[in-house]
């Protein structure tokens, strides 16, 4: 697996895994085992790069991750996140406060069975919260050995230059794929401007772009495409063209259609790196050819262009979901 640098120095797979799915947010979930295995599965496979967060489950899947990475701590790079409040177990909204931003890494540090995270993300801005508070907190954090490594996800612009200005920014995490490119208008150019590395997720457009998924596709109540209005029975058959046009140009290569839009990105960026999750060992080693795709320039051009004249059809969240959102 080729490697790829976030920020100054963090040196990672240049495709990670992420490990939402295995236990949170989809249907199909795996027991506690086989998501242990297919964690191991993707390490063996040369990823180095692993992603969790303390919501999903909530707090189950960072257990799984440290049980399944502890053999192996010194070879892996663990990237976690904070900035929700629970109730009874469940969220229940935002927080970053110091003291908050402070219980999390030390919870997060056990489940992990590590004594540092190397990336630890504010899952979603909080508005109550000024940033530039949160990014203390981190620096102070970091300077303690707990953690190696400041990110941001689904932050704008301003949170992120003011961030920057208190602890550098080694990573921001957005959703990024063929058929969600509003990064590139003002995300990508500050982020290559302040030197700060850039991780998409849901690179496959939640499942959408590998051609698993149509008309006829029922999502089960705990799948949250369920709630999704991209994902709706009509926007499907409108979006089923942006599929087909990755799909002309995955059978031109001999790939797949997931293998050429994980490519497709990797080829905007060297300092992007997707982390694509799965549940299955054959989707996996799939997503991870990816690393050997080589698009040509034309052909990254060429297929730009194509999903350019695709409307696509839906929003990606739901209101609830999108009010998060900091732009």
């Amino acid at each position: 697996m080729k490697t790829r640098t976030l920020g100054t120095d963090l040196e990672v797979s240049a495709i990670g895994y992420g490990c939402m799915g295995l236990d949170f947010g989809y249907a199909g979930q795996l027991d506690r085992a086989d998501a242990i295995a297919m964690i191991r599965a993707a390490h063996e496979l040369g990823v180095t790069f692993f992603d969790t967060a303390e919501i999903y489950g909530p707090f189950t899947n960072e257990t799984l991750v440290g049980e399944a990475l502890e053999g192996v701590r010194d070879e892996v790079v663990i990237a976690t996140k904070f900035g929700f409040r629970f109730e009874n177990g469940e969220p229940a909204g935002l927080t970053s406060r110091p003291e908050s931003i402070r219980a999390v890494a030390e919870a997060s540090l056990k489940r992990l069975r590590t004594d540092r995270i190397d990336l630890f993300y504010q899952h979603r801005v909080d508005p109550e919260v000024p940033i530039e508070e949160v990014a203390g907190t981190v620096r102070d954090l970091i300077a303690e050995g707990k953690v190696k490594h400041f990110g941001l996800s689904e932050a704008g612009v301003d949170t992120i230059r003011r961030a920057h200005g208190v602890q550098p920014v080694t990573a921001l995490q957005s959703e990024y794929s063929l058929w969600w490119r509003e990064p590139e208008d003002a995300i990508l150019p500050v982020l290559e401007e302040l030197g700060i590395g850039f991780v998409p997720f849901s690179p496959l457009g939640k499942g959408f772009l590998t051609g698993a998924i149509g008309t006829d596709t029922e999502f089960a109540k705990e799948d949250f495409r369920s709630t999704v209005p991209r994902f709706s029975e009509d926007a499907r058959k409108a979006n089923q063209a942006l599929v087909d046009t990755i799909g002309r140009l995955a059978d031109a290569k001999g790939a797949t259609k997931a293998q050429v839009a994980i490519a497709w990105l990797l080829a905007q960026e060297p300092w992007i790196a997707p982390i694509p999750g799965t549940t299955k060992r054959h989707r996996l080693e799939e997503n991870l050819g990816a690393a050997t795709i080589e698009l040509t320039a034309s052909e990254v051009v060429g297929l730009t262009q194509a999903v350019e004249a695709v409307e696509v059809r839906g929003h990606r969240y739901s209101p609830t979901a999108q009010a998060m959102i900091d732009r």
